[in-house]
């Protein structure tokens, strides 16, 4: 079994460096992939050097992280909670990142930040999000921390409904509501730095909560006889997932499914192991994103179909597909 995941994991890892190098190549306009990229790290003022290093590498990068951290957020929540129904969504960190990004849109906030203010704001909005996630959660318990990160969703959730009842105007209602859909569309690399540092941090959080995972998977009384910390193991595997989740969302804006989806694809090539789980959900989240967008790009040219819209439309009949396959299971 491990061989099988070490071959998923390599064979992932190929798939989405050709899918990197596909984004990369696809646009309105042909130009050599390797010349471009060579001419932007030379500092080379050509055509080719604006194209792929300043509007498709970002793009490019930004779907593959945002996809990754999805993927693995979901696959550590259902390990965690034991369900595979377990969305990312319910730390409530996404809400709180929304309501921060919203809020720049509503208010004008750190005019200085220029284009990341609503990254920086859906940062901050994240991590209020989760400190009163934690201070109302009180105990430890997985199902206590997620019930109030559902606690805290809902109440960012209105809070944000009434930020876009009382928009300032119609095209500040526009432009908040077309971000919320998601996209990875005009972001720069400055975007990227903003999201890499929590990403790492929540992904080395989960992954060194790997043996409490795969524990969990026998019953907490066995990850109890083994000496690990369900207590702090929890938290730490919550903190990594909103760290993840509310930092693609501030970024990115809501991107459906996939943190929901992914886990399901590649759980059986894993032997049903939450631990062994995690990289295969991170790469086939980031391959599943970073496709989604090159298919937006692909679509007719005119109004732009936003990312986090067709990741729904290609999710949710996947999904019940999954449901209606195992259902026998349940019977």
């Amino acid at each position: 079994m491990a061989r099988l995941t070490s071959l998923s994991v390599w064979g992932l890892a190929l798939l989405l460096l050709l899918t990197a190098l596909l984004s990369l190549s696809i646009g309105s306009t042909s130009v050599p992939v390797w010349g471009g990229l060579l001419d932007w790290v030379g500092g080379r003022d050509t055509a080719g050097a604006i194209i792929i290093g300043e509007i498709r590498l970002p793009r490019t990068l930004l779907a593959l992280v945002v996809g990754a951290a999805l993927g693995l957020s979901g696959a550590a929540l259902q390990g965690l909670l034991r369900n595979p129904l377990a969305d990312p969504g319910l730390t409530g960190a996404s809400q709180g990142a929304a309501l921060g990004a919203a809020a720049v849109f509503y208010f004008g906030l750190f005019p200085w930040a220029g284009e990341a203010a609503p990254a920086l704001a859906g940062l901050i909005g994240a991590g209020v999000a989760l400190t009163l996630m934690l201070v109302l959660a009180g105990s430890s318990r997985p199902a206590m921390v997620i019930l109030a990160g559902l606690a805290i969703s809902t109440v960012t959730g209105a809070a944000l409904a009434i930020v876009l009842n009382f928009a300032p105007n119609p095209y500040a209602l526009q432009e908040l509501v077309f971000w919320l859909l998601g996209s990875v569309s005009e972001r720069g690399l400055n975007h990227l730095l903003w999201l890499l540092p929590p990403c790492v941090l929540g992904a080395f959080l989960i992954w060194r909560q790997r043996a409490l995972l795969s524990a969990l998977s026998l019953g907490e009384q066995v990850a109890a006889s083994l000496g690990l910390s369900l207590r702090g193991g929890s938290r730490q595997v919550v903190l990594g997932a909103a760290l993840l989740v509310g930092s693609s969302v501030s970024v990115a804006g809501s991107i459906g499914f996939v943190g929901l989806l992914v886990p399901h694809l590649v759980r059986p090539w894993v032997g049903h192991r939450p631990d062994r789980l995690l990289w295969p959900s991170a790469l086939a989240g980031a391959t599943l994103v970073c496709l989604a967008d090159i298919c937006v790009r692909l679509l007719p040219p005119g109004r732009e179909l936003k990312l986090g819209v067709l990741t729904s439309l290609l999710g949710a009949p996947l999904f019940i597909w999954l449901v209606w396959k195992d259902r026998k299971r349940w019977l």
